[in-house]
């Protein structure tokens, strides 16, 4: 009789732990399976946070006066340029820049404000660095930044698929200046750039992340030919 009461309790017991286990699996299976839609909610929800950040900085941009007096971290020409800003994707009034740069193979068109300007980062916009010439500057370098990559304010991101001999454009004070990519090359990425540039040329120089390289910047150089 104790024998069969004691395979009675082990049967029960069996039964218990098998329970035990089926509700454990089902806790485990719903915390995998919320995890997962919490996950592309979450990733939804970003997306629509930055969008909806974006177009409240260009309602913001919209009433920025062409000029600010407002300081800027200062850039030599000596060959030297500090890229330690970041960039808005939407087209606005162009009249509302100083300039606006166009590169048709990529369908690239963006305007970009005076060096004096607190919108002239590229947090915001395409940035002119300070020590940039205009482009009527008889041998004179204009030298643009934006950020590349997948964001919203990445404005360069399509840059890698230029090739020298292709056209940029710049149009400036009613007046549109052309010129060709005579030169790609890469810099490490360490706070300054090293421009490599024919000086008895009008240039204009292009300075965004490397595609699919963490450690170094693309630079791009093009001489105006019109």
């Amino acid at each position: 009789m104790q024998m069969l009461n004691q395979l009675r309790n082990n049967h029960n017991n069996n039964k218990n732990n098998n329970k035990l286990k089926k509700s454990h699996i089902l806790l485990i299976g719903s915390l995998l399976i919320f995890c997962g839609v919490f996950s592309l909610s979450w990733n939804y929800l970003v997306k629509m946070r930055d969008a909806i950040y974006s177009e409240m900085k260009i309602a913001m941009m919209d009433d920025v006066p062409l000029n600010t007096n407002e300081s800027h971290p200062t850039t030599s020409e000596n060959e030297n340029v500090n890229n330690t800003q970041e960039p808005e994707y939407h087209e606005i009034d162009f009249s509302k820049y100083l300039g606006v740069l166009e590169i048709p193979k990529i369908g690239l068109k963006r305007g970009f404000y005076n060096v004096g300007s607190r919108y002239n980062n590229i947090s915001y916009n395409v940035a002119m660095a300070d020590g940039s010439d205009l482009p009527d500057v008889i041998n004179g370098n204009l030298i643009l930044m934006a950020h590349s990559g997948d964001s919203y304010i990445s404005y360069f991101a399509y840059l890698y698929k230029l090739t020298i001999g292709d056209m940029t454009y710049i149009t400036y004070a009613g007046n549109k200046y052309t010129y060709q990519i005579t030169n790609i090359y890469e810099v490490e990425k360490n706070g300054v750039v090293k421009l490599i540039r024919n000086h008895d040329k009008t240039t204009l120089t292009l300075i965004t992340c490397t595609k699919d390289n963490d450690y170094t910047q693309t630079v791009y150089i093009a001489e105006r030919v019109g």
